[in-house]
């Protein structure tokens, strides 16, 4: 579904990612883990072409995402390219992003309707089948700020689905939220991954969510993979001395 071939990001003399290779095969749900700063995040952003890479190629599908073939040359992608790319590619942030001025029901079929070409119609009942999904039927009508922060996240895992993506992107989902609001969020998501078969990137210092729901955990440190496997190797019996002593410093023991 999703290859790095020797990906570089680099931000200014800092070097974000450093030729990273890893590969996701469709269906599977990869957790990626490790201290701030060691390009967890970088990796999703380059996937939803929101930063460009410095160096290497990100297929997907067997088609480069990050290029395009002109002729027998593989050239960094138009503009265009990217935005049909991106529609493949559904992404919840941190942060919601929802829109403030449109109701939930119209922060789930925007896209759809503007950039899917959906009817408003199908776009609506694929949106409120979502609601029910994520537990929240009862407010299509309500606007972003009447919600909670634990409900606005779960609108937006509403709309990223609603994009019928490959590859849903989960960044850090819980990170803003409040702890009581946190097991709603992940609820749904442990939901979505036992009843789809959706291709997961997950981004996460929720260990207790990775061991559950990914198939295997990639451990970053410095823009490289230092460690992987399958959640019950890397929690239960990590083999690098800097997988230890992070997971050591997350879980305190």
């Amino acid at each position: 579904m999703v290859r790095f071939a020797g990906v570089e990001k680099r931000f200014g003399k800092h070097v974000v990612l450093d030729e990273l290779d890893f590969e996701v095969r469709r269906g599977e749900r990869v957790a990626l883990i490790g201290p701030s700063g060691s390009g967890k995040t970088t990796i999703l952003r380059l996937l939803m072409t929101l930063e460009p890479v410095d160096g290497g190629v990100i297929w997907l599908e067997g088609k480069p995402l990050t290029h395009e073939y002109k002729g027998e040359k593989l050239v960094k992608a138009s503009q265009k390219h990217l935005r049909a790319a991106r529609s493949r590619v559904g992404m919840v942030f941190q942060q919601f992003n929802l829109f403030p001025n449109m109701t939930v029901l119209e922060n789930i079929t925007e896209a759809p309707i503007h950039v899917r070409g959906q009817s408003k119609a199908e776009a609506q009942a694929r949106a409120r089948e979502l609601l029910a999904t994520v537990g929240l039927e009862d407010k299509a009508d309500a606007h972003p700020t009447q919600l909670s922060g634990g409900q606005q996240q779960r609108v937006a895992i509403a709309r990223a689905l609603a994009m019928d993506p490959d590859i849903l992107l989960l960044d850090e989902v819980t990170s803003a939220l409040d702890p009581e609001l946190v097991a709603d969020v992940l609820g749904v998501l442990r939901t979505i991954a036992e009843t789809t078969s959706i291709t997961m990137l997950i981004v996460t210092h929720e260990m207790g969510f990775a061991r559950d729901v990914a198939d295997r955990v990639l451990v970053f440190d410095g823009g490289k993979i230092i460690e992987e496997g399958t959640p019950e190797q890397i929690f239960t019996d990590p083999q690098v001395e800097r997988t230890r002593a992070f997971l050591k410093a997350v879980l305190g023991h």
